[in-house]
């Protein structure tokens, strides 16, 4: 293997891209593995940015290489060309940087050595006469832009094309008290609500400005929204389901109520442990699958972020639209079915109970909801109020409930797909 540190990282783009293509979480993983694992920090970051930029425009890519090609080759072959074209399409590197490596990874590997002189005559045709005409919507996978299509629309669609085809901002919550305009300016961020800001800065987070000081944690707007909605006070006793990563539960525990934050997953909670220590807040944090959890408490307030198809999570997760099967959306509705009636066993008469998922699809949102309802008369809708949590007024269903989609809030950097609720127990 060459020596040569761009040339690793281009391998290690490749192999990102088809580890995220080949399995949910893959792309993770594979960060974590060598050879991905060993490259130095700004190599293995240039090669997540690179695999990350193919996932994000994939359906172009392959639309640009298909039009030059007249049999499809080996995926291999295929895997190069992808991450070449990523890197001048989207990242902006020299045309001839990217098809040298790509024509220098082909070299030295067998399976793909006979292919050198295509994968050079094929690339450097592009950049020679441009990629043509390109359909955002082609990102999406078809059974996923048929879907949506009936459900939000020809608009929305196009809307949320485009909003996946672009890298997002980062996002930060903040903790209370700290001063928003002050970070800002250190941060080179806008102030997007009270306690959220949006900055277009990149590297790594913990170097920024009041990383250390435990002044804020990174969650997308929209992830914001459904904490905000239960409307918590600090005399209010509050159960955060599924709760890791945990960014929810830091929101909560921000308002000084009594919070207890419970997961499945040790191994996910560590996550959150470190940041609760971070950011100076303390919270009751239990490993064990909701359905099980063996406790007679009840609460005032209990957030559900179901596990989902996190097919609202495109922007940021690229890969979840790849590693997503239609079968996965029945399944993962049943899960929530579960978990919706072992959250509404824990609000205590007169509470609140939200539920959300990231997730794009009505199964795993208004139907599950309406479900719900039918099957619990003692809970009830409490209407939204877009602008009172810090979501786009389009959101608001004639329910009361809130749809929020990725195409929304585009003239401010967008935001995550979700579906939230508020419900009541009737006291």
């Amino acid at each position: 293997m060459t020596d040569d540190p761009g040339i690793q990282a281009r391998h290690a783009a490749g192999l990102l891209l088809n580890a995220a293509l080949e399995r949910r979480n893959g792309l993770d993983e594979a960060l974590s593995k060598p050879p991905v694992s060993t490259l130095e920090p700004q190599d293995r970051a240039f090669a997540r940015a690179v695999a990350m930029a193919a996932l994000r425009r994939l359906g172009e890519i392959d639309a640009i290489l298909d039009r030059r090609l007249k049999r499809s080759p080996p995926l291999a072959v295929r895997t190069l060309m992808r991450t070449a074209l990523a890197q001048t399409l989207t990242l902006g590197t020299p045309a001839f940087a990217a098809v040298s490596s790509a024509v220098k990874l082909a070299e030295r590997d067998p399976a793909t050595r006979p292919y050198k002189a295509l994968i050079n005559a094929v690339l450097r045709g592009i950049d020679r006469d441009g990629t043509g005409a390109t359909d955002p919507v082609a990102n999406f996978p078809d059974w996923l832009t048929a879907r949506w299509r009936q459900t939000y629309g020809e608009a929305a669609l196009q809307a949320m094309a485009k909003a996946a085809s672009l890298e997002p901002p980062t996002d930060l919550s903040l903790k209370p008290g700290t001063d928003a305009g002050a970070l800002a300016e250190a941060l080179e961020a806008h102030i997007l609500a009270p306690d959220t800001l949006r900055t277009d800065r990149r590297g790594d987070l913990r170097d920024w400005a009041g990383f250390e000081d435990g002044l804020w944690w990174v969650q997308d707007a929209a992830a914001a929204v459904p904490a905000r909605l239960l409307e918590v006070r600090a005399d209010h006793t509050v159960l955060d389901l599924c709760a890791a990563p945990g960014g929810k539960t830091l929101q909560l525990a921000a308002t000084g109520a009594t919070v207890t934050a419970l997961d499945r997953s040790d191994k996910r909670l560590d996550r959150l442990r470190d940041n609760l220590k971070r950011m100076g807040l303390s919270a009751e944090v239990i490993a064990s699958p909701a359905e099980d959890w063996d406790d007679a408490r009840t609460f005032d307030r209990v957030l559900l972020d179901a596990p989902c198809s996190a097919t609202g999570t495109f922007r940021r997760n690229p890969e979840a639209l790849r590693a997503t099967r239609p079968a996965d959306v029945g399944n993962l509705a049943d899960v929530q079915h579960r978990l919706l009636d072992a959250a509404a066993a824990r609000v205590a008469p007169g509470g609140r109970l939200v539920y959300c998922t990231c997730s794009l699809e009505r199964e795993e949102g208004e139907t599950q909801v309406t479900a719900f309802l039918r099957r619990n008369e003692a809970f009830r809708t409490v209407a939204a109020d877009p602008a009172a949590v810090g979501a786009p007024e389009e959101a608001l269903t004639p329910e009361g409930w809130l749809r929020i989609l990725p195409g929304q809030w585009a003239d401010k950097g967008g935001l995550d797909g979700f579906f939230i609720a508020a419900l009541e127990r009737v006291d």
